[in-house]
């Protein structure tokens, strides 16, 4: 009888530093990624009050070459990719035909290719999905899971602690980016937020990680793991592709308009999206609660108006800033109001709970 391997998710190439920092370990789109460093209460205040660093190698990442890239990925993006010049980047969503998201993305220009960001564990799937459309276009599309490892630096104190490593200040628009030599070697330096506070994303080849992890701590970030960095997330507002955001979501129901370009012309899926937003509306959307009481409800908890249906839980933390529950959720049309009263069911307790506007903090 024919045997199925066992799932053995993937250590990051940092895996021994951040043990030596007393890290716990989850799986995040195959890989193993440090949970928390002994005190998730202490790497959420760090971020919120000076700097924290995080190793984001669990992002999916591609290379994409040849000389119709840019116009290729611009019909199948929401966001202008044609109009990058060298330098800059853009977040954006790639669609099926209906308006559902297939994925969620960022897209930085440099000289002569293209870099994705992709979900955790996404890479190989949207790359083949791309591929399905590509007919004459010189586009070549190269996973780069391991290629670069990718550290962020998310707080307050992120543009000071860059400035003294790389020697001058690094002023970027977001999601622009630029090389700097820190701790001896080549950085891509990319203006990239994730919590709603500065932020850097830092992308640099495997050999030369380690000297760059070390550099930054010890000009004072703080290692910070994925269950702080999730609330922080949550707490900003920010939903997670494969966690708040899947292929069933139509992108109007997202509220993620900086994705979208609306002027740019056709990609997939355009005529859903520009019927939203000119003729039309949706009949559900993400938005925040707010719970009473200690209990944190589980993803996938329906969100109640009376007896009827309005919505479901697809994140929820108790937030280390306002010390009380809170979730990411989508919730019908008639109760996005914030402040309208609604009930969570979490398995056979109801919540009481509130409609929030996002961010929360």
């Amino acid at each position: 009888m024919e045997t199925t391997p066992l799932h053995r998710p993937r250590e990051l190439a940092l895996a021994d530093l951040h043990r030596a920092a007393g890290a716990t370990f989850e799986e995040v789109g195959g890989r193993l990624v440090p949970r928390d460093y002994g005190d998730p209460a202490r790497e959420h205040r760090a971020v919120r009050e000076d700097v924290g660093i995080i190793d984001r190698s669990a992002l999916g990442r591609a290379v994409v070459t040849g000389r119709d890239r840019a116009t290729f990925l611009h019909g199948m993006l929401t966001n202008d990719v044609k109009g990058l010049a060298p330098g800059q980047g853009c977040p954006a969503a790639f669609l099926d035909a209906h308006g559902k998201v297939m994925s969620m993305l960022a897209v930085y220009a440099l000289q002569d290719r293209l870099w994705l960001e992709l979900p955790p564990g996404m890479t190989d799937q949207t790359l083949q999905l791309l591929d399905k459309y590509l007919i004459s276009e010189k586009a070549y599309f190269e996973p780069a899971d391991d290629a670069f490892v990718v550290i962020a630096l998310q707080g307050p104190g992120t543009a000071e602690r860059l400035a003294k490593l790389a020697a001058r200040p690094l002023e970027l628009a977001p999601h622009a980016h630029a090389e700097a030599i820190i701790a001896g070697g080549p950085v891509r330096v990319i203006h990239r937020t994730e919590a709603g506070l500065p932020g850097v994303h830092c992308w640099t080849a495997p050999g030369h990680a380690a000297a760059l992890w070390q550099a930054l701590r010890e000009v004072g970030a703080t290692p910070v793991g994925h269950q702080a960095l999730d609330a922080l997330r949550i707490e900003a507002g920010v939903p997670w592709y494969g966690v708040d955001v899947d292929e069933t979501v139509l992108m109007p129901e997202t509220r993620l308009e900086a994705l979208v370009h609306y002027s740019k012309g056709c990609y997939i899926g355009q005529e859903v999206v520009a019927r939203v937003k000119y003729r039309g509306h949706v009949n559900r959307a993400l938005s925040g609660l707010v719970l009473e009481g200690p209990r944190v409800p589980a993803r996938g908890a329906r969100v109640m108006a009376g007896d009827k249906d309005a919505g479901r839980i697809t994140s929820a933390i108790r937030s280390l800033a306002l010390g009380v529950p809170i979730a990411l959720g989508y919730v019908r049309r008639d109760h996005l109001e914030p402040g309208t009263a609604v009930t969570v069911q979490d398995g056979d307790t109801a919540l009481p709970a509130r409609v929030a506007a996002l961010p929360f903090v």
